[in-house]
Protein backbone atom coordinates (compact mmCIF):
# COMPACT_ATOMS: atom_id res chain seq x y z
CA UNK A 1 0.00 0.00 0.00
CA UNK A 2 1.53 3.38 -1.11
CA UNK A 3 2.18 6.48 1.54
CA UNK A 4 1.97 8.88 -1.46
CA UNK A 5 -1.76 10.14 -0.60
CA UNK A 6 -1.31 13.41 -2.36
CA UNK A 7 -0.82 11.32 -5.83
CA UNK A 8 -3.31 8.87 -4.36
CA UNK A 9 -6.27 11.74 -3.65
CA UNK A 10 -5.85 12.99 -7.38
CA UNK A 11 -6.21 9.56 -8.42
CA UNK A 12 -9.49 9.31 -6.77
CA UNK A 13 -10.43 12.59 -7.49
CA UNK A 14 -9.90 11.92 -11.16
CA UNK A 15 -11.97 8.45 -10.81
CA UNK A 16 -15.76 9.13 -13.05
CA UNK A 17 -17.19 7.27 -10.18
CA UNK A 18 -15.69 10.00 -7.81
CA UNK A 19 -16.99 13.10 -10.40
CA UNK A 20 -20.29 11.21 -10.61
CA UNK A 21 -20.76 11.52 -6.75
CA UNK A 22 -19.58 14.94 -6.59
CA UNK A 23 -22.20 16.23 -9.13
CA UNK A 24 -25.29 14.11 -7.78
CA UNK A 25 -24.30 15.85 -4.19
CA UNK A 26 -24.21 19.19 -6.32
CA UNK A 27 -27.55 18.55 -8.01
CA UNK A 28 -29.37 18.16 -4.75
CA UNK A 29 -27.42 21.18 -2.28
CA UNK A 30 -27.50 24.10 -4.68
CA UNK A 31 -30.83 24.12 -5.80
CA UNK A 32 -32.23 23.27 -2.07
CA UNK A 33 -29.87 26.39 -1.05
CA UNK A 34 -31.10 28.53 -3.74
CA UNK A 35 -34.89 27.40 -2.45
CA UNK A 36 -34.11 27.76 1.43
CA UNK A 37 -32.28 31.36 1.01
CA UNK A 38 -35.11 32.02 -1.63
CA UNK A 39 -37.87 31.46 1.04
CA UNK A 40 -36.11 32.77 4.32
CA UNK A 41 -34.71 36.25 2.20
CA UNK A 42 -38.89 36.26 1.14
CA UNK A 43 -39.13 36.10 5.06
CA UNK A 44 -36.84 39.06 5.68
CA UNK A 45 -37.79 41.64 3.25
CA UNK A 46 -41.74 40.77 3.88
CA UNK A 47 -40.61 41.03 7.78
CA UNK A 48 -38.93 44.71 6.77
CA UNK A 49 -41.06 46.16 3.96
CA UNK A 50 -44.74 44.24 4.30
CA UNK A 51 -44.92 44.81 8.41
CA UNK A 52 -48.98 45.08 7.75
CA UNK A 53 -49.53 41.56 6.23
CA UNK A 54 -46.78 40.03 8.53
CA UNK A 55 -48.92 41.77 11.35
CA UNK A 56 -52.15 40.32 10.27
CA UNK A 57 -53.82 38.12 12.75
CA UNK A 58 -55.03 34.72 11.64
CA UNK A 59 -56.36 33.45 14.60
CA UNK A 60 -55.73 34.35 18.54
CA UNK A 61 -52.51 35.55 18.74
CA UNK A 62 -51.00 33.73 15.72
CA UNK A 63 -50.48 36.23 13.10
CA UNK A 64 -48.48 35.69 9.50
CA UNK A 65 -44.86 36.99 10.67
CA UNK A 66 -45.31 33.92 13.28
CA UNK A 67 -46.25 31.28 11.10
CA UNK A 68 -43.75 32.20 8.48
CA UNK A 69 -41.26 32.21 11.55
CA UNK A 70 -42.23 28.48 12.28
CA UNK A 71 -42.19 27.19 8.78
CA UNK A 72 -38.39 28.16 8.44
CA UNK A 73 -38.34 25.50 11.22
CA UNK A 74 -40.47 23.12 9.22
CA UNK A 75 -38.94 23.86 5.65
CA UNK A 76 -35.08 22.82 7.76
CA UNK A 77 -36.54 19.71 8.77
CA UNK A 78 -37.33 18.90 5.43
CA UNK A 79 -35.06 19.21 3.87
CA UNK A 80 -32.87 17.36 6.27
CA UNK A 81 -35.38 14.60 5.44
CA UNK A 82 -35.19 14.94 1.81
CA UNK A 83 -31.42 14.65 2.05
CA UNK A 84 -31.34 11.86 4.05
CA UNK A 85 -33.64 9.87 1.49
CA UNK A 86 -31.66 11.08 -1.24
CA UNK A 87 -28.54 10.40 0.19
CA UNK A 88 -29.67 6.82 0.89
CA UNK A 89 -30.67 6.08 -2.45
CA UNK A 90 -28.39 8.42 -4.63
CA UNK A 91 -24.83 8.96 -2.68
CA UNK A 92 -24.40 6.48 -0.01
CA UNK A 93 -24.32 3.22 -2.32
CA UNK A 94 -22.11 4.76 -4.85
CA UNK A 95 -19.97 6.14 -1.83
CA UNK A 96 -19.74 2.91 -0.01
CA UNK A 97 -18.37 1.33 -3.71
CA UNK A 98 -16.00 3.90 -3.94
CA UNK A 99 -14.54 3.23 0.12
CA UNK A 100 -14.24 -0.72 -0.58
CA UNK A 101 -12.54 0.21 -3.23
CA UNK A 102 -10.19 2.62 -1.92
CA UNK A 103 -9.69 0.51 1.51
CA UNK A 104 -8.77 -2.54 -1.07
CA UNK A 105 -6.03 -0.93 -2.19
CA UNK A 106 -7.30 -0.12 -5.63
CA UNK A 107 -5.91 3.33 -5.84
CA UNK A 108 -2.52 2.61 -4.51
CA UNK A 109 0.46 3.63 -7.21
CA UNK A 110 1.63 0.10 -6.33
CA UNK A 111 -1.59 -1.10 -7.79
CA UNK A 112 -2.73 -1.15 -11.46
CA UNK A 113 -6.22 0.45 -11.66
CA UNK A 114 -9.09 -1.92 -11.38
CA UNK A 115 -11.50 -2.51 -14.51
CA UNK A 116 -15.27 -1.30 -13.28
CA UNK A 117 -18.19 -3.51 -14.66
CA UNK A 118 -20.85 -1.66 -14.84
Amino acid sequence: MSTDAPDRYERIADNPEFAGLRRALRRFVFPMTIAFFSWYALYVILSAYARDFMGTVLFGNINVALVFGLLQFVTTFLIAWLYARYADRKLDPVAEDLNARIQAGEFDADEQPKEVVA
